[in-house]
């Protein structure tokens, strides 16, 4: 079993996930943050579902990008507890989790970085990053994205749909993906078990997409 969690924004989740299925998700949501109210809910996940920190076989964390200290507080559990227990870890872009609920081979990706600006990256069916992930305003963005159809996936949707107005993917196909990532996480952590990319939870690392801009875009 693996336990993935998701804390880098206000909507955050826990999942236990195992042989390629999500087998439990709990959304959460905490506008202060979950440093304080974190670990007492994870035990009780735990304890709901019959099972002690022993019996997770790898610790999943959603990388960013997202809310600073949310992003940070995801990752210091998940290595806290995989060193603890000596189990292994890994950290999944938020942007690679949202690519999971496409259909088409080209999927692009999109969370709000606030002040105008977006993070944005492209994945094929994969899962695979195909254009790297970055911030910039919305237009900019469009311009670097493939000529070929394109799927647009955020859990934000609404805010970007009068932003595609007049643009050459007015009518592409977009999907309101669910704020609850940890399932996905698992997931993709799953697979990456399985290929023996779960490793040390010390090289664990934040993806802030542009580390500096992490800072000015979130309010925490």
């Amino acid at each position: 079993m693996i336990l993935a969690l998701d804390t880098t924004s206000e909507f955050g989740s826990l999942a236990l996930a195992g042989a390629g299925r999500v087998v439990a998700e709990l959304p959460m949501h905490s506008p202060d943050g979950f440093s304080h109210v974190l670990f007492d809910r994870l035990a009780r996940f735990l304890e709901e579902h019959g099972l002690r920190l022993g019996d997770i076989m790898c610790f999943a964390s959603a990388a960013g990008p997202g809310s600073f200290t949310g992003v940070r507080v995801g990752l210091a559990a998940v290595k806290g507890l995989a060193e603890a227990t000596g189990k292994p870890a890994t950290a999944v872009s938020n942007l690679q989790a949202l690519a999971a609920f496409g259909d088409l081979p080209s999927r692009a990706t999109l969370l709000d970085a606030r002040r105008g600006d977006v993070f944005g990256a492209v994945y094929n069916a994969a899962l695979e990053a195909v254009r790297p992930e970055l911030v910039t305003n919305f237009p900019a963005w469009l311009e670097t994205l493939p000529s070929a159809e394109v799927e647009f996936i955020s859990t934000e949707m609404d805010r970007f749909e009068a932003a595609f107005a007049g643009t050459r993917f007015a009518s592409a196909p977009r999907r309101q993906a669910p704020r609850a990532l940890a399932g996905v996480i698992g997931q993709i952590a799953w697979q990456r078990l399985e290929r023996g990319e779960a490793g040390d939870p010390a090289l664990l690392d934040a993806n802030y997409v542009r580390r500096s801009d992490a800072e000015l875009f979130w309010k925490e």
